[in-house]
């Protein structure tokens, strides 16, 4: 049985071996026992098993407390955190810093619960016979540096796992906190860190840095001249969500040379479309050929949708290796303990038999139509009330330009355009904090469902407020002079918006506000250098980079026809937004916790479903091109059958597109063949583990 040591918040030694050094030493020195990479003993719960000893302990995870939190109730957490699952604790190890009074505590995980969590979550490990299996820890002799956490887990993955035991912490009985009111106790089956948070005993959890791999990451990421990135490397230390993230980034940039050079060939080679790219940029009026669609428009549309389809497809054969590559192509499917935000009435759950909160799936959608859809009706309404506002700036300048006509009034022309994104930029950040509230509120019991929900409202919200006014010029207004302009206009302010944002203003935020903080020397106390880290900006997610990537591969997919270097304005932006991303996620933020991932999730979908309804929108400007409706009057084709030759031409294009999504598998052979082999040695574990339990 493993329990916190001493009255003073942990102060036994993580091994039996070291626990007569600890009470041969003073209270002071047993309190004190300061932290570094390789501590030894004091200070650190115990651990009774035995493989499990260890004399240098790594800290993973530092917990705030609040202020006022009283050493009654530190010292009880820190037994918690130490005590066995059987006995409702976390397993883990903790150390209450300088003392039991202080507001911190670090975390660590022995080796048997980073085993254990590692088969529970489905990891992938290297085999004795180099392949990779879904790790067992019946059989865990036989994988590879099985007795070497740091060569076994990633970084990132032992620190994972040490939040999952934390946020899994649940009151085995009815339970009094000592320190805390009477109002504050735990009930059966409570989550207990989500209980602390709410009383303010918790305040942040957060991973730590190590700087000595954060620097060597950088200058192999972002500070050298190097093209590719070490994208292992960024697994190991950011985990799997931000590795993938940056993949795709890569992948997603190079892929834009073929319609950059495609788009740069047709602009240098068609004498209407270098005028219609001037004048898109010049604010001048088109008065003959303005949206005029030549050849060189058809087959950049041509193009499009069928390099969206293309790069889609790739990038899941990509995504498929990599997982497999970082152990995250088998996560388990398992019917797992409420996220820590669900709440509900204490019963049995008529699945696992697990006593449980719940909350019936009636409640939820009520909530989500009665109030979930209308809020989110509101914010597409304020995105058409915005579309509304641009189209009358856009007729008050024209008219000022058309009766001045000057340098100033021509300026003006893009300053509805400027306005209106400005004004989307902010509703999108407001709509993201809405939106999280929202999910918050329909109380999912997963966090997969919680995701899954947060990002549709999202996904939702970006594509009407990022396309709504381009479709409706497309559609309803049908002018393809005033689509260039404005596509045009999107992207040049765009990539001078996002060069300040992701460069300049991260350099000074790191320069001015953050340096000072890293000032730090090497004698300073560990528990020093861990509380400057809980002074950076929580990292705010992937959200906001993975929406920059749908709207520019929407722009390129749904309307580059009508700018065909629109490729070359994302290609330039792209490279640098690389490095001023990974620059970001180095220096500007804490560490985050990084969920295990397997691919991309929802945004995958999303890029797929860009990519179908490019055919719609190339299809329909096409069809506005008075070329093509003069070609086929002169052939004497009514109308409405040009119409439906425009129909049947877009079926035929989706047939392609379907038809390529066919030919190339989103799976190597050798990926399928692995994944077959995975799920067959863990069919035969979990059967030859039920045999064995049925004998004992």
């Amino acid at each position: 049985m493993s329990e916190a040591g001493g009255d003073e918040g942990g102060g036994g030694s993580s091994s039996s071996n070291t626990a007569q050094q600890t009470e041969d030493k003073s209270p002071e020195e047993k309190v004190l026992g300061k932290l570094s990479a390789t501590s030894i003993g004091p200070g650190w719960t115990k651990v009774s098993c035995p493989c499990c000893v260890s004399e240098q302990v790594e800290p993973l995870v530092v917990v705030k407390l609040g202020e006022k939190v009283r050493p009654e109730t530190k010292r009880w957490l820190l037994r918690l955190i130490g005590t066995p699952q059987n006995d409702g604790g976390a397993a883990l190890l903790a150390h209450p810093g300088e003392d039991a009074s202080g507001d911190i505590i670090m975390v660590s995980a022995p080796r048997c619960t980073l085993l254990r969590a590692t088969e529970e979550l489905g990891l992938c490990k290297t085999y004795q016979s180099g392949d990779m299996e879904a790790f067992s820890y019946n059989d865990r002799e036989h994988f590879k540096d099985s007795d070497n956490m740091e060569a076994f887990l990633t970084l990132a993955e032992r620190e994972y796992i040490v939040k999952y035991e934390l946020d899994g912490l649940r009151a085995q009985r009815d339970l009094r906190i000592p320190g805390l009111p009477d109002n504050y106790t735990l009930q059966h089956r409570d989550n207990i860190w989500q209980k602390m948070r709410s009383a303010g005993v918790i305040v942040d959890t957060l991973p730590l840095h190590k700087y000595d791999q954060l620097k060597a990451l950088s200058e192999a990421w972002y500070s050298g001249n190097q093209l590719a990135q070490p994208l292992d490397s960024v697994n190991a230390y950011f985990g799997s969500p931000v590795a993938f993230y940056f993949s795709f980034l890569e992948f997603y940039t190079w892929s834009l040379l073929p319609p950059a050079i495609l788009g740069l060939t047709i602009t240098y080679f068609s004498g209407e479309v270098q005028k219609e790219m001037v004048e898109s940029v010049s604010g001048s009026q088109v008065t003959i050929v303005d949206d005029d669609a030549g050849p060189g428009h058809i087959i950049q549309a041509v193009f499009s949708m069928l390099w969206s389809t293309v790069v889609i497809e790739l990038w899941k054969r990509r995504s498929a290796s990599l997982s497999y590559r970082w152990g995250t192509l088998h996560l388990a499917e398992r019917f797992a303990e409420p996220r820590p935000g669900f709440h509900g009435d204490l019963g049995v759950n008529p699945v696992t038999g697990r006593v449980e909160p719940l909350f019936p799936e009636w409640q939820r959608d009520l909530r989500m139509a009665l109030v979930s859809v209308p809020v989110v009706g509101m914010f597409l309404g304020l995105v058409v009330l915005g579309m509304v506002c641009f189209y009358w700036g856009e007729g008050q300048v024209k008219q000022l330009h058309q009766d001045w006509d000057s340098l100033l009034t021509q300026t003006l022309l893009y300053m509805p355009s400027v306005l209106h994104i400005i004004y989307t930029n902010m509703l999108a950040n407001n709509y993201k904090r809405v939106a999280l509230s929202l999910t918050e509120y329909e109380n999912h019991r997963e966090e997969s469902a919680f995701q899954n929900h947060l990002t549709a409202k999202v996904l939702v919200f970006t594509f009407f407020n990022y396309f709504a006014v381009l479709l409706h010029i497309a559609f309803f207004k049908q002018d393809v002079s005033l689509l260039r302009k404005r596509l045009a206009s999107l992207l040049i302010v765009s990539q001078l918006v996002n060069q300040v944002t992701e460069v300049v203003i991260p350099f000074l935020v790191d320069r001015f506000i953050n340096a000072p903080r890293r000032t730090e020397r090497e004698d300073d106390p560990q528990e020093d250098k861990f509380r400057n880290q809980i002074t950076l900006p929580v990292f705010p997610g992937l959200f906001g980079e993975y929406i920059e990537l749908l709207v520019q591969f929407g722009y390129l997919s749904l309307f580059s026809c009508v700018y065909p270097l629109t490729a070359v304005l994302l290609l330039i932006n792209n490279l640098t937004e690389i490095r001023s991303d990974a620059y970001k996620v180095c220096n500007l933020f804490r560490k985050p916790f990084s969920p295990l991932a397997a691919n991309m999730g929802v945004w995958q979908i999303a890029f797929e479903v860009l990519s179908f309804v490019s055919v719609v929108t190339n299809c329909w400007l096409l069809i506005l091109s008075p070329r093509l409706r003069e070609l086929c009057q002169g052939g004497e084709m009514s109308s409405t059958n040009f119409l439906l030759l425009a129909v049947l031409l877009e079926h035929v294009l989706i047939v392609i597109k379907v038809v390529l999504s066919l030919l190339i598998p989103d799976e190597p052979d050798w990926i399928k063949k692995k994944k077959e082999h995975i799920e067959f040695t863990s069919m035969q574990a979990l059967r030859e583990q039920k045999l064995l339990s049925e004998e004992s």
